[in-house]
């Protein structure tokens, strides 16, 4: 795999790949960075595109996704900017550089190692447990998710519709084999069924203790 130097965006936020994600771009370092990406979006260029990774405090992981522009919703007089941008190829980072007025690191691109395409039992398993949560679950965007065949990715899809903690995205975007992320997105699914039926079942329970009377020893 080829190394390339990519402009990098430490933040508190996992990107997948395919998830969208909007940002606010307020620091000047990174106004000039996305910026640059949208010059180079401009031009066609594979330049476009830029890293985030997770960072807390000082600690930043090793592996990132890329992510592309869609679009620039807003402009500010300042130079700040609305953005939607795209999460595109994942990374691991080989070792990082500070001559520009940004990070950028040096990095290789992976993919899957195995099929594109968990087996249909898994993805049946899946869908039927995503689509349980959908009706308990309130809607993140206007267009509900449709997962269409083959389903590459489609782990990656599922968790960016669920409210997912930052550090379990991080180990699905490690893992380098579809079909053991979606055995642990389908584990995920199972768990905020069972903490949505647990939370329904103490309301009832509340509700119907507040039509007794308190008795005072």
């Amino acid at each position: 795999m080829d190394s390339i130097l990519l402009p990098v965006f430490p933040l508190n936020v996992v990107l997948l790949p395919e998830e969208v994600l909007p940002l606010h771009i307020f620091e000047e370092r990174y106004k000039q960075m996305i910026g640059d990406c949208l010059e180079a979006k401009a031009q066609h260029s594979e330049r476009q595109e830029f890293g985030m990774v997770l960072a807390e405090g000082d600690k930043m992981q090793s592996v990132g996704c890329s992510a592309r522009i869609l679009k620039v919703v807003r402009t500010y007089p300042d130079g700040r900017l609305d953005i939607l941008a795209m999460g595109k190829r994942r990374f691991e980072i080989l070792y990082t550089s500070e001559e520009a007025a940004y990070l950028r690191c040096g990095v290789d691109f992976f993919d899957d190692e195995g099929p594109d395409a968990p087996a249909h039992p898994q993805v049946a398993t899946a869908l039927e447990l995503f689509r349980q949560l959908a009706d308990r679950l309130p809607q993140s965007s206007e267009e509900p998710l449709q997962p269409q065949p083959p389903y590459r990715y489609l782990s990656f899809r599922l968790a960016a519709a669920l409210p997912l903690d930052a550090d379990f995205k991080q180990e699905l975007l490690v893992l380098r084999q579809e079909s053991a992320r979606l055995d642990k997105v389908t584990q995920a699914m199972n768990a905020l069924i069972e903490q949505i039926q647990f939370s329904q079942r103490a309301q009832e329970r509340a509700r119907g203790n507040g039509n007794l009377p308190h008795r005072v020893h």
